[in-house]
């Protein structure tokens, strides 16, 4: 079997992933080249940049059509999450740019915002290539407030109870975890860590207003373990993140937002006994209206239909 050396000096670009994925989909380079537009030679040539880049055989090449090899089976699903990421991306790039004149206003708390209200949106898009959706990204209070002045037609927000005054509807589940960077002391704990240990720690947390922050400091009364000390207080998720992986400090994060580095072992989940830190995600929108339209739609998809 041909071998590539490593040479990780060039990200491989999307088209070639979207090669790949086509490929192990329609088990054909030709067939993949065609939905792609261009000419077998070039899908061809294109394929093997990739495996160099990557110092992998990602496809075998035969009489019967071509097959990912097992390296290659690797590649494809990561390189489908990519795309999809990407494609979320430009769909909330694209909502963010278009509120000013859009047809449906919606505001969503960060978490929704960054890992689930792109799928959401794209979902509506797709149903309503024309339609024009303006995402206005902020904490849950401010969805809140946003949406009881008018100046939205739907919330998503994660505070820990239904937001005051307006109608509510379950869109997902979701559940904080107290994180480390390997290197931190609590990563070799055999024993889960107590409430009053937690409180008694400087911890990297999201602001107040915040539905994870809230879900926090609501957790944390009914254990009966007081308030936490804040290290740092920061606006965002991918804030937060970022300081604890720079061994800033312990953190309280959504498991949504640190799926990927849970898996890949930069951070580690550190059990607190006790402390019940699931919550729910709501859309809201208005008390006593009937969702209509683009609104309803969107809120269809948040739901699955539920």
């Amino acid at each position: 079997m041909m071998s590539y050396p490593v040479a990780m000096t060039v990200l491989p670009d999307l088209e070639s992933l979207r090669l790949l994925v086509l490929i192990g989909e329609r088990g054909s380079l030709g067939k993949a080249a065609a939905e792609l537009g261009v000419a077998q030679p070039s899908a061809s040539k294109r394929l093997s940049t990739l495996e160099r880049q990557l110092g992998l055989v990602l496809v075998d090449r035969t009489r019967r059509g071509s097959v990912l090899t097992p390296a290659g089976k690797v590649v494809w699903g990561w390189a489908g999450r990519v795309l999809d990421e990407v494609d979320g991306l430009l769909t909330g790039v694209e909502a963010l740019r278009s509120k000013r004149d859009a047809e449906l206003r919606v505001a969503a708390s960060m978490t929704i915002a960054e890992h689930l209200a792109p799928i959401w949106i794209g979902e509506l898009r797709r149903k309503n290539p024309e339609l024009y959706v303006g995402l206005q990204v902020t904490n849950s209070e401010t969805v809140g407030e946003l949406v009881r002045a008018g100046q939205v037609d739907l919330g998503f927000v994660e505070s820990p109870s239904p937001p005051t005054g307006l109608s509510t509807r379950r869109v997902a589940a979701d559940r904080l975890l107290v994180v480390v960077t390997p290197a931190h002391p609590w990563a070799r704990r055999r024993r889960p860590l107590t409430t009053v240990e937690l409180v008694t720690v400087p911890l990297v947390v999201r602001e107040r207003g915040s539905g994870t922050r809230e879900t926090l400091d609501r957790a944390l009364q009914r254990a009966g373990a007081g308030e936490i000390a804040p290290l740092v207080e920061l606006g965002s998720a991918a804030s937060v993140r970022a300081a604890v992986i720079n061994g800033t400090g312990p953190a309280v994060m959504s498991e949504l937002a640190i799926a990927s580095d849970l898996a890949e072992g930069r951070l580690i989940e550190v059990v607190v006994e006790g402390l019940d830190l699931r919550r729910t995600l709501r859309a809201v929108w208005p008390a006593g209206r009937r969702l209509v339209g683009p609104a309803a739609v969107l809120l269809a998809s948040a739901t699955g239909g539920r």
